[in-house]
């Protein structure tokens, strides 16, 4: 375990969409500092991606699952909570669209709200009544910059992370005399492997230009990286930050304040 000034609220904690991008930067500082981890994905990587991905199979679970069936929610969530138990809950799991209120299709609006909303009530919803029998807990959401701003073309994306937020300030109100706190992350632009796909496949031959341009348009000149994200969800989670809740933390390269 690497030194560091915060201490987990608890070593035990669940994350959703933990097998790439920020969510697996998010295991893998945890498992770092000590933590047990449960990863609930669509799909289980084989023994040997996991330990590629540096990932110690004694401290880190995958739990093959579709976190929009309310139902096989409830069911994993109270094997882990029977065997292990869970203190932390971050819901990272979530896509994108793009797309206007007029060109995105009801399919595609469902689709989004079904993985992103849907997807983190149903981790709530599960988790919470365990949370409140031992008397704490700590709930972190992946929001994103587009709770709060006019981003073109994202719509239901928009919508998706606006509704996050929106729970996320409702279950610190309503649970913070249980001992449980609620807080949101909410990133600007991360180099991930989404961002990467996206741009194969939205602009062949043009990626780089692409995401140059995307690049700059956070003020700082740069995407942010998932490490970032992590470290700031480490400290949220963390006993030190113990007086926080019902808190949205940007984490954006200045787009918020400053890109004007």
């Amino acid at each position: 375990m690497s030194s560091s000034p915060f201490e987990l609220a608890s070593p035990y904690v669940m994350v959703t969409g933990g097998a790439s991008g920020i969510g697996l930067s998010i295991v893998k500082l945890f498992q770092q500092q000590g933590a047990y981890v449960d990863i609930l994905d669509l799909s289980k990587p084989d023994a040997a991606t996991i330990a590629s991905m540096g990932l110690d199979p004694q401290k880190v679970h995958f739990h093959e699952i579709d976190i929009t069936d309310q139902q096989a929610v409830k069911n994993i969530v109270s094997v882990i909570a029977i065997q292990r138990g869970i203190g932390i809950l971050i819901n990272n799991a979530g896509i994108a669209n793009i797309g206007n209120a007029v060109n995105t299709s009801e399919a595609d609006f469902m689709k989004v709200f079904n993985v992103n909303v849907r997807g983190a009530y149903n981790c709530m919803h599960a988790t919470i009544p365990f949370m409140e029998e031992q008397g704490e807990g700590v709930i972190l959401n992946m929001a994103s910059i587009a709770a709060t701003l006019g981003i073109t073309d994202r719509f239901a994306y928009s919508m998706s992370k606006g509704a996050v937020l929106s729970m996320t300030l409702s279950v610190a109100r309503d649970y913070i005399k249980k001992g449980i706190r609620c807080n949101a992350i909410s990133p600007a632009r991360v180099h991930t492997p989404f961002v990467d796909g996206f741009l194969n496949k939205h602009y062949p031959g043009q990626q780089q230009e692409m995401y140059n341009k995307l690049s700059a348009s956070q003020p700082i000149g740069r995407m942010g990286t998932p490490d970032e994200i992590a470290t700031l969800a480490f400290f949220l989670c963390s006993k030190q930050a113990s007086f926080i809740t019902g808190c949205d933390y940007p984490i954006d390269g200045g787009f918020t304040r400053l890109n004007n």
